[in-house]
């Protein structure tokens, strides 16, 4: 599986941690309820420094300190408007995981 201490992949589920403002706390999304997950380049017009919440009340971005360092950016789309971002430490090692679980990843692959 995988778990880098914000973003795990357990046998049952995805789980977001420090998702919810102000506590904290984890989202937790079931398998079944991921219909996409498109991997996007993690640049300054994508959220390279949006450390937590939304900047355009679509994409909401979980507590992440260290996103400013990283070039890669996942969507999960449950199918409701607004769609968790999440930027894992490792995010190859994410998406096979994530493939294990039948849930494909969608958009530009290799570093950024």
């Amino acid at each position: 599986m995988y778990d880098d201490g914000l973003v795990v992949c357990t046998e049952r589920e995805l789980v977001i941690r420090r998702y919810y403002f102000p506590f904290g706390f984890a989202k937790r999304i079931p398998y079944g309820r991921i219909r996409g997950l498109r991997r996007v380049p993690l640049t300054l017009f994508s959220g390279r420094w949006r450390i937590w919440g939304s900047g355009d009340f679509t994409h909401y971005f979980n507590l992440d300190p260290g996103r400013p360092h990283k070039d890669v950016a996942f969507v999960v789309d449950l199918g409701g408007r607004v769609k968790p971002v999440i930027t894992p430490d490792e995010p190859e090692h994410l998406a096979a995981a994530l493939s294990t679980h039948g849930i494909a990843v969608t958009g530009a692959t290799g570093r950024g």
